[in-house]
């Protein structure tokens, strides 16, 4: 036991001597650690450059100071490549704006004050209390003010920015401030922000310095918070947003990011092992068309204790959003909503006026910038951009109404387009631009669309006859939802500042079509009649053939002599069997009119001169397709004998009927095979004999020409053959059925 004991206490003793060292080896590992840290910081540049602009003084000289040029090159070095961290950004704005080695200094720390990924909002305040202070010159103010509007999405929270929205307004009274302070006044505005002798103030400011777009924009968000303290009258189509002054700012972020995407996608690459190198990226040019993640505009941590407000990046499902539909806040970065279904449906059921003003802001401010002043963009950029704005449709068709901003943007960009430039997308969103009153849609639609018509290809044309369609077919739905008896307002939403009567609307749609009909008819001349052109100027026609009685709109609008007759006299069967769809639709619109007409004795929009159209394009569809007497007096399109005899074809009169026309010569064929199959000479006459021209006929309808088989079973009025009279024309057997046009 003794020995046992004795052995035991070295071990006791050997514990002891560990325990009392402990601390001192923990001592030992944090003074490695400290002067690790130290040689780090003396080694780093970067660190060396921020620790020098904490510590130096005011008055420090800085004309020939090395030291400092040395810190300001490798600040600014980092500030371009790659970006400054937020205490770097905290640093360098507290040193730049107390103006401790002057301004000249301190506006070139400025100008390289890009951030990598957020700004503290501890420093934005503190720079505005210097401010306050009135000690930097008037130009540093005001690039502050611009660099604040800058990065003012990145700043991390703005509940202490908003809680200072007082001392912020005070420098609306500086005339070269002003037009930045109402900027970034309209970003940081809550209804709760909005007060009487504010409004009276900026309307001091108006009647001193005229309706000044700034301001306008500015009273135009008060007035949406609180119409009854704002009785200002804002233009309907005032220019929207506020300029943008901070395109350097601005590319310097877009680089900052490109290079740290490239950096995490190299890196990427190099974790999975991946072959190759990454191929060298130059800057994006539509490095701002991405939509925003959703984050409120009030963080968690600073959210008040009991706080009931649902942050909408927090939602998850359409069960959720109709729990939480009244606690919901809207996001800091409006532009986020388009991104998240969820969003968009809270958006549509709220229907707030200054979430649409917010989210219209964004979007003029995001397309003018991307689109207006760009030069030239990379495939990478394009499809940015293509995504961006197949988003913007999508949210478009979702909200079934587009944006007026995106309507604003498309009237100017519309003046420089070439046309190839992201073609189907800007066509789409054309197509969904509410109804432009009379006065203005040539100017602002017609002539731009005009030139690019006539001097692009036939693919081009096909799609803005197309968009042209849509275009029509979303006014019409708008009227046949929005139209109550008198008072038509196709504006019911918030953001659409037009009301439009319906005298208003009949005389858009007037222009539309005959614009429609004017350039399509000198299309089909300049592309030779092509099938595909013809067949996107049929589809316009067969909605403007069914306005009456589709959509409600008391208007009969026939297509012009130059549309009508290279489609009778097309070479294909679907134009022709559209044409005759047309005509058949339009008879039931125009029947319907008359009987209308009759019944409440009031006239309806439908002139007399297009009964009388309509009764011509309908004699000669029927002279030419069934009583086989084309070009003869009075069926419409008349030739001279001489000239149709020196052409050569025997019988021309009948060369455009059923059988012999050049769209349907081809089922004749396959008809005349199957019933006479052991013939070796061809005659389609003997289809005209007897039964086999109503098995024909059946025939054509068989082949899915269903038009035509609506056009002959509403439009002719068939004789039996023994009151038939022999056609002295030589166009029509006595065996054959004839018949009398069905007119108007």
């Amino acid at each position: 036991m003794a020995r046992k004991s004795m052995l035991r206490i070295p071990d006791m003793d050997s514990s002891s001597e560990n325990d009392s060292s402990a601390p001192g080896r923990s001592h030992r590992s944090l003074r490695v650690a400290e002067n690790a840290k130290k040689k780090k910081e003396a080694e780093d540049p970067f660190l060396l450059a921020l620790k020098y602009f904490s510590q130096v003084e005011a008055g420090t000289p800085w004309k020939g100071n090395d030291t400092l040029e040395r810190h300001l090159a490798v600040v600014e070095r980092v500030g371009l490549s790659r970006g400054l961290p937020p205490q770097a950004i905290s640093i360098l704005l507290e040193f730049s704006l107390s103006l401790r080695m002057g301004s000249l200094v301190s506006m070139r720390v400025l100008k390289f004050l890009i951030p990598a990924s957020s700004v503290p909002q501890e420093a934005i305040i503190r720079g505005v209390s210097w401010l306050c202070v009135d000690k930097m010159p008037m130009s540093m103010q005001v690039v502050f003010v611009r660099w604040m509007l800058t990065v003012f999405d990145l700043i991390d929270s703005k509940d202490q920015l908003r809680a200072i929205y007082g001392f912020i307004f005070n420098f609306v009274t500086e005339e070269n401030l002003c037009p930045y302070i109402c900027h970034l006044l309209y970003l940081l505005t809550r209804k709760e922000s909005i007060r009487p002798y504010r409004v009276r103030k900026l309307l001091e400011l108006q009647t001193k310095m005229g309706c000044q777009p700034f301001l306008m924009n500015l009273l135009s968000l008060y007035k949406v918070y609180c119409p009854e303290l704002v009785t200002l009258s804002v233009p309907p189509k005032m220019k929207s947003g506020f300029k943008n002054h901070n395109s350097t700012w601005k590319a310097a972020l877009a680089a900052v990011k490109k290079s740290s995407t490239a950096e995490l996608v190299s890196d990427l690459q190099l974790s999975v092992a991946v072959s190759g190198q990454p191929t060298a990226r130059k800057r994006k040019l539509h490095s701002h068309l991405t939509v925003p993640v959703i984050s409120s505009s009030t963080q968690s941590q600073n959210r008040q204790p009991g706080c009931k407000v649902f942050p909408l990046e927090q939602l998850r499902s359409f069960s959720q959003l109709l729990e939480n539909l009244h606690r919901i806040e809207l996001p800091a970065q409006m532009g986020s909503l388009l991104g998240s279904p969820l969003a968009l449906h809270f958006l549509d059921c709220v229907r707030d006026s200054s979430a649409f003003l917010r989210l219209n802001f964004w979007l003029g401010h995001s397309l003018h910038e991307e689109f207006m002043f760009c030069k030239e963009a990379s495939a990478m950029d394009r499809t940015e951009a293509t995504s961006f704005l197949n988003t913007l449709i999508s949210t478009q068709c979702f909200l079934q109404e587009g944006f007026a901003a995106t309507e604003l943007f498309l009237y100017k960009f519309l003046n420089i387009w070439d046309g190839s430039l992201l073609r189907p997308e800007i066509l789409g969103l054309l197509s969904d631009i509410p109804v432009v009153p009379c006065s203005r849609i040539k100017h602002l639609l017609f002539e731009p669309l005009m030139q690019l018509f006539f001097t692009s290809s036939l693919f081009f044309k096909c799609s803005v006859i197309e968009c042209l369609t849509n275009m029509l077919l979303k006014w019409l739905t708008w009227h046949s939802v929005y139209a109550f008896e008198d008072d038509l307002d196709i504006s019911l939403t918030s953001q659409t500042p037009v009301n439009m009567t319906l005298s208003g609307l009949m005389d858009s749609v007037v222009e539309l079509v005959q614009f429609v009909g004017r350039i399509s008819a000198i299309g089909l001349q300049l592309e030779g009649y092509h099938s595909l052109l013809l067949s996107f100027t049929m589809d316009f026609y067969v909605t403007v053939s069914d306005m009456y009685l589709k959509y409600d709109l008391p208007l009969v609008l026939l297509p012009p002599p130059g549309v009508f007759y290279p489609a009778l006299f097309a070479t294909d069967p679907v134009n022709v069997d559209k044409l005759c769809h047309i005509m058949y639709r339009y008879r039931k619109n125009l029947m319907s009119a008359k009987s209308q007409e009759r019944e409440t004795k009031k006239p309806i929009e439908v002139s007399r001169k297009t009964y009388r159209e309509f009764n011509q394009y309908l004699v000669s569809m029927v002279s030419c397709l069934w009583n086989s007497r084309a070009f003869q007096p009075g069926t419409g399109v008349e030739l001279d004998k001489g000239l149709l005899s020196r052409s050569g074809v025997p019988e021309p009169w009948a060369r455009f009927s059923l059988v012999h026309h050049p769209a349907f010569l081809g089922h004749a064929l396959d008809f005349h095979q199957n019933c006479w199959p052991e013939r070796t000479k061809m005659d389609l006459g003997s289809i005209k004999s007897g039964k086999r021209w109503d098995w024909y006929v059946q025939f054509l309808y068989c082949q899915g020409l269903h038009g035509l088989e609506e056009f002959i079973q509403s439009s002719l009025s068939r004789q039996s053959p023994s009151r038939a009279t022999r056609d002295t024309t030589g166009g029509l057997s006595t065996s054959q059925t004839t018949s009398q046009t069905t007119a108007c």
